[in-house]
């Protein structure tokens, strides 16, 4: 993707990756997370402000907090290159992701219509749909789709 990102620090099995975010509010401590599902193929994108926990006495990822710092694209592009690296060191593994509010889905899904010819080269792309009993399944793409959230796999 031709979309600047932020220099990214990862451990030594890729699973965990930190940048920080400058912007119009100064620098802020981002974390990404890939964590196993109950499927062990499939694991789980989590991103967000890297805040301490004072009653946890660690690091945690906040994804609730709206930063606001201006670099949103930036930031998307920095954690899609996370998953570029997690993939390539993992590509039998499927990422899902999806926002923790409604309109957060709804931005990476924006993100991913607007790079989807981009994205296509590397990964296959899929929607995911929740039922009423709370069962996730897969469905093709689709830019305009309301979706749950997202599952990609490296081709």
């Amino acid at each position: 993707m031709n979309i600047a990102k932020y220099e990214l620090l990862t451990n030594t099995d890729v699973t965990l990756f930190r940048f920080k975010s400058k912007g119009i509010n100064g620098e802020i401590d981002k974390g990404i997370v890939y964590k196993p599902t109950k499927n062990n193929t499939i694991y789980n994108l989590g991103f967000g402000d890297l805040v301490f926990d004072q009653i946890q006495k660690e690091f945690i990822i906040n994804d609730l907090i709206v930063s606001d710092n201006g670099d949103r694209n930036k930031v998307l592009a920095t954690v899609a290159e996370s998953a570029y690296i997690f993939s390539e060191r993992y590509p039998e593994r499927k990422i899902f992701f999806k926002g923790s509010t409604k309109s957060r889905t709804r931005l990476y899904r924006r993100a991913i219509s607007l790079n989807l010819r981009e994205l296509s080269k590397t990964f296959h792309i899929f929607g995911t749909i929740e039922d009423e009993n709370g069962n996730i399944f897969n469905a093709p793409f689709d830019s305009n789709g309301d979706f749950y959230g997202f599952i990609i796999k490296r081709k």
